[in-house]
């Protein structure tokens, strides 16, 4: 139905801003559920519903048939969702690509040397206290597994620990 001049409305060609406004109130929801089919998060759907009305009213005096206004807010729409899908993609193309969740070399020279000091330091210390280091660090035993398996009372497993965490110590400052 055509707006008449006479009825107000502040008209540029044939589509007045009245009738953009009527068409935004009655058909925003539709073309938000359109947005929703080709995007997959809300806010997406909103800013390209918001965008495309805003085209289309910057727009308006090219719509010369009054009818045809929903049909080009639908075009719109789905032209700017593609134009979303689009920059999506050729952003996850063009994103740095993740480092691997492995050590670099510096890393790993570092972490063998380290490793290959600890094997010396504990064949330098008792050994009972290389024997309880071992069997309750390394092998994750409890106190009491590791005086089961060795023969011997759970504070003796205590002071052959702590004994042998001390000579540790001071081997390993000895290396570096």
């Amino acid at each position: 139905m055509p707006v008449t001049a006479d009825s107000g409305a502040a008209k540029v060609g044939d589509v007045s801003v009245d009738l953009l406004t009527r068409t935004y109130r009655d058909h925003y929801a539709a073309l938000l559920k359109l947005a929703a089919l080709l995007l997959d998060d809300a806010a997406s759907c909103e800013d390209v519903v918001q965008e495309a009305f805003i085209r289309v009213h910057s727009a308006r005096t090219r719509v010369r048939d009054p009818e045809k206004l929903l049909a080009y807010l639908r075009q719109t729409v789905v032209n700017l969702s593609r134009s979303t899908l689009r920059r999506r993609l050729i952003g996850m193309r063009l994103a740095p690509k993740p480092m691997p969740d492995m050590a670099s070399a510096e890393e790993g020279a570092y972490d063998l040397l380290e490793k290959d000091a600890l094997i010396q330091a504990l064949r330098g210390i008792q050994r009972r206290q290389r024997e309880v280091l071992v069997l309750r660090y390394f092998a994750d035993l409890t106190e009491a597994q590791v005086a089961a398996l060795l023969g011997i009372s759970i504070g003796s497993v205590k002071a052959y620990g702590s004994r042998g965490i001390e000579a540790l110590r001071v081997r390993m400052e000895a290396f570096r």
